[in-house]
């Protein structure tokens, strides 16, 4: 196996963790507030793959706050 030392993510639905991670890329370049926190954490020395988790998280927070709240996206919401 290639992942000798490596952790795979997983947990949860597959289609629902893969839509999240394809997201989160997208995030980590083009929205201001997650790509300031992934910098943080990759400055802070955490690895690729745990800062990558860490975003998918808060912009899950973030999406169910939305959701719960019924409002559209918003720069400052997060």
């Amino acid at each position: 196996m290639g992942m000798r030392g490596k952790r795979a993510i997983f947990g949860g639905r597959a289609t629902v963790r893969t839509m999240l991670y394809m997201a989160t890329l997208s995030a980590v370049r083009y929205n201001p507030a997650i790509k300031a926190f992934y910098n943080r954490l990759i400055a802070a020395g955490k690895l690729y793959k745990v800062a990558m988790v860490a975003c998918m998280r808060k912009l899950l927070t973030v999406l169910n706050a939305m959701v719960k709240a019924m409002q559209p996206w918003t720069p400052d919401f997060s």
